[in-house]
């Protein structure tokens, strides 16, 4: 597997911007050493990193716990709120994804059809 520290790095430096959040601020937030968040904001040491480190990162800057490990294997962030997976052996936390998409898929659908009857009003003439 290809780990992108360079997109770790412009996804840290662009949220802590956001939320303007100095160096200091985040590492105080984080707990994680003036070093290592040196070294990953300016992409200049390449190595494996603690899960807790991304983690403590992540959550740092508002994101779901898994963010930036998601970012540094190249997958989709989970939003906030979405279940997290350890594993691609991690089988209930992966259908717990699958129905926390589903509900948003629901949502989606109910909200589209909710607009679709303000708009034009409700097309069932009792056909089926």
């Amino acid at each position: 597997m290809t780990e992108d520290w360079a997109a770790v790095a412009r996804a840290i430096n662009q949220r802590s911007t956001e939320l303007g959040l100095s160096q200091r601020e985040l590492i105080k937030r984080s707990h994680v050493s003036k070093a290592i968040v040196s070294e990953i904001q300016n992409n200049t040491v390449q190595r494996r990193r603690s899960a807790r480190t991304l983690e403590a990162l992540s959550l740092a800057l508002d994101w779901h716990p898994g963010h930036l490990a998601a970012i540094l294997a190249g997958r989709r962030p989970p939003g906030l709120g979405e279940p997290a997976v350890r594993s691609d052996d991690d089988v209930p936390a992966r259908l717990a994804v699958i129905e926390y998409r589903l509900a948003e898929i629901t949502q989606r659908l109910d909200d589209l059809n909710a607009s679709f009857t303000a708009a034009f009003g409700d097309t069932d003439d009792g056909r089926r």
